[in-house]
């Protein structure tokens, strides 16, 4: 079982970026996918939420309408398109699968924001 982010980086600030997640070895499309982030000294914070079907969305609030988030069942990828990125974005961002009691994480990718 795999969660593979790429897509991390340097941003600056209003820019955009594209977030991939990967999945291998399971049925992603049996698991709700959230994307999450971390920064430095701060607490893991879901970002966003995709149900199964990928028909419904939710956003945390300090990025409704700047972040979406997509997935594609058939090539097992989810995606976090962030506009307007801010300051307070830059984090690791991790994506993880949940189906019940079972949740996996993947290992991270780095977003920077800097002029």
């Amino acid at each position: 079982v795999q969660l593979v982010e790429s897509g991390g980086g340097l941003v600056q600030p209003g820019g955009a970026l594209r977030l991939a997640c990967a999945a291998s070895g399971f049925d992603c499309s049996s698991y709700v996918m959230n994307w999450h982030r971390q920064a430095p000294g701060k607490e893991r914070e879901l970002v966003a939420a995709i149900t199964r079907a990928g028909d419904s969305t939710i956003y945390a609030d300090y990025v409704k309408g700047r972040f979406t988030m997509s997935r594609d069942n058939a090539e097992k990828i989810v995606h976090l398109q962030m506009n307007d990125v801010k300051p307070e974005d830059a984090a690791v961002y991790y994506c993880q699968a949940v189906n019940g009691l079972s949740k996996y994480w993947g290992q991270g990718t780095q977003v920077t924001v800097s002029s």
